[in-house]
């Protein structure tokens, strides 16, 4: 199986390849067109600020490849949030492939949410074999609200949508390769996703 991380200048990409080594799978990082393409399934990751990282992905016209993408596709935390329409952070246009909108935690709560919480209505094959309730890290000042396209959801200040699927593109805000077994578990189940 060929997995691809995308590197795009943005993200803990070492971190998440260390944890498909631990399941047994080598993954390749790149930003080349014809290596994403030809990859069996591809991971999105993010960290940092969203116009920054946005600005990153069309200087090497990946805003417009990913959404093309027929095999399964992971976005993790940023990943997850610029694949949404837009993103209040530095008021920035996504890739448009979930239909909803990343928007900030109000001041009544510290922010950024950072640290270990909960994930419940768990939906997807990619929570196969995981509890409903189990703890995922996550660090987060933008959040994406509940929507169709939830699969998961989480409670700080609001509920809010902490994974998303469409086709087959999905997202998680928690970082599953910070998430010890559990997440290592997600991580596993959306490797073994049918085309």
């Amino acid at each position: 199986m060929k997995i691809v991380i995308i590197n795009y200048g943005v993200g803990n990409i070492q971190s998440i390849k260390f944890a498909i080594e631990r399941l047994g799978f080598e993954a390749v990082l790149s930003n080349d067109w014809k290596e994403i393409k030809a990859a069996d399934r591809v991971i999105f990751p993010g960290v940092g600020e969203a116009s920054f990282a946005m600005e990153m992905l069309i200087d090497s016209g990946l805003d417009v490849l990913i959404p093309t993408l027929k095999q399964p596709v992971l976005g993790i935390c940023l990943g997850m949030q610029l694949m949404c329409n837009k993103s209040e952070e530095g008021n920035t246009t996504g890739l448009g492939i979930f239909d909803v909108d990343a928007i900030k935690f109000t001041p009544k709560v510290k922010v950024p949410q950072m640290g270990w919480n909960q994930i419940y209505n768990l939906k997807s094959l990619l929570f196969k074999g995981i509890n409903e309730n189990e703890y995922m890290y996550l660090v987060h000042s933008f959040y994406v609200p509940n929507c169709l396209e939830a699969i998961a959801t989480t409670n700080y200040e609001v509920e809010y949508a902490s994974a998303l699927q469409k086709n087959n593109f999905y997202g998680t805000q928690f970082h599953p390769e910070k998430s010890g077994d559990v997440g290592e578990q997600i991580l596993g189940n959306f490797l073994k996703l049918k085309d």
